[in-house]
């Protein structure tokens, strides 16, 4: 039974750090393209990266572009989105999602990915 479980959710100053982390399982990772999602209370769920089966291509919103970087490694059956120059308005729950490479068409549309962790909280404040 595959199954994504993010970490690395927390409370961070503004300006900080935090890096998040999506390990997988009962997939092979190797087939599925990963992106990263966050909804804050009140709004709709966003895409924020999302990256090919094999890592070699990446996009990112443009709230996020130059701040966060995410990168993934097969091997370990492991997805990260490191995220700097944290802003409140950062604060989200933030879910990494899959979708089969076939599928996948560089767009990191949450209404395309079809399997879903469960979330972890980000607060960015003071």
């Amino acid at each position: 039974q595959w199954q994504l479980v993010e970490s690395g959710g927390g409370l961070a100053q503004p300006g900080g750090s935090l890096r998040l982390s999506c390990a997988a399982s009962g997939l092979i990772l190797d087939y599925y393209a990963i992106g990263w999602f966050r909804q804050a209370p009140g709004k709709e769920r966003e895409g924020v990266s999302c990256i090919d089966a094999l890592g070699s291509s990446s996009n990112y919103a443009d709230s996020v572009k130059g701040r966060f970087t995410i990168s993934r490694d097969n091997a370990k059956r492991m997805v990260y989105l490191q995220m700097n120059s944290l802003k409140p308005e950062d604060t989200a729950v933030y879910y990494c999602a899959a979708v089969d490479r076939q599928y996948y068409r560089d767009s990191c549309n949450h209404n395309n990915f079809d399997y879903w962790g469960q979330g972890t909280q980000v607060t960015v404040s003071t």
